[in-house]
């Protein structure tokens, strides 16, 4: 019975995403020289669509890496690296691959970076809430002050020379899902090049990198999806090429109770879900590792926080919606990158 359950709802899921994925990014006839593959892989779906003489190959070996990484990096496979680090915590260093040393020190710098909004030691309130599981409630506010113990991004010490980690306290937990994406469209997009791939599109459940043109020369066209519709309604559309796009939105998981929304993007400074204004931060980069490590960190600091942050960055821009319906970009969003389509928004400019 579980097991039928679970193929219904990855059936449901792989209809939905081709719906998104139809509206966003189909525009024009694909040529025979078009691969798209979709899998279940980093705990999402994943559409990979390369254009080429090599395509098949490259989406093969692309496949074969991201299941690698999720190997690696995922909470709930009990022999993966994360999981042994988790396992030792309090007790005893972890020795690591590359690849997951590579991940959790870019997260621990970009916890510092965004003043703790983003911090991989969440696990812990992460487990409590459940958000997103179906069986959700609000926990108690003494098992949220004793699992905010357990969250600091200060105790992950890490040793560059035996590329080992450890937590300092015991009970404590590493939860890598808000970057490890990122690192994996990153992995992906170099296979493509690496096989002289000039024409792709890699989504990991959202997580977008456009891969040179469309087979055509136009940009590809992305989506930013209104917070307040369905998905499949957008607000505006990007026009990229060789960029990476990741959104964070109050919209993609969450419960209602008592009239009030509990969201899945939680404040590791109080424990809750985040009280911003912001209710969607995409984040525009020329590495996906990047737009996922700052897209979930930005929406709880806040617009004028987030955009000064954003702006001192070279090469990453940024666009914002609040609940009163308004879009705040950051300096380097054009129009020729941006275009609003919705009217019911407007851009309001920040003079920094």
């Amino acid at each position: 019975m579980i097991i039928n359950t679970i193929n219904i709802q990855l059936l449901i899921l792989v209809g939905l995403v081709g719906v998104i994925l139809i509206i966003v990014f189909v525009t024009g006839k694909r040529s025979k020289d078009t691969i798209t593959k979709t899998n279940y892989v980093l705990g999402t779906m994943v559409n990979l669509r390369a254009y080429g003489a090599n395509a098949n190959n490259a989406i093969e070996k692309s496949i074969e890496r991201l299941n690698n990484i999720d190997d690696k990096m995922s909470v709930f496979k009990e022999n993966s690296e994360i999981s042994k680090i988790n396992s030792k915590a309090g007790i005893s260093m972890e020795k690591v691959s590359k690849d997951t040393y590579y991940v959790i020190k870019k997260a621990v710098e970009y916890s510092k970076i965004l003043e703790g909004t983003f911090d991989p030691t969440i696990r812990p309130l992460v487990s409590l809430w459940n958000i997103g599981k179906g069986d959700e409630k609000i926990p108690g506010k003494y098992q949220i002050e004793e699992r905010l113990k357990l969250v600091n991004y200060n105790d992950v010490i890490l040793d560059d020379n035996n590329s080992s980690i450890m937590l300092k306290k015991i009970k404590q937990a590493l939860d890598v899902g808000g970057i490890a994406k990122g690192f994996a469209a990153d992995e992906v997009r170099d296979i493509f090049y690496k096989y002289k791939i000039k024409s792709a599109l890699i989504d990991l459940g959202g997580n977008i990198f456009a891969l040179g043109s469309k087979e055509n020369g136009e940009p590809w066209r992305v989506g930013i999806q209104n917070p307040f519709e369905p998905r499949g309604e957008h607000i505006g559309i990007l026009n990229i090429k060789n960029k990476s796009v990741v959104t964070s939105g109050n919209y993609e998981r969450y419960f209602i109770k008592k009239g009030k929304m509990f969201h899945h993007i939680l404040d590791p400074r109080t424990g809750y879900p985040s009280q911003s204004k912001i209710i969607s931060a995409t984040i525009i980069s020329d590495n996906s590792i990047d737009g996922d490590g700052l897209s979930t960190g930005v929406y709880i600091l806040g617009i004028d926080k987030a955009i000064n942050i954003i702006e001192c960055m070279n090469g990453i821009e940024a666009i914002f919606i609040t609940e009163d319906k308004k879009i705040y970009t950051t300096s380097g969003v054009s129009d020729e990158l941006f275009t609003l389509t919705n009217n019911e928004f407007s851009i309001t400019n920040l003079n920094l």
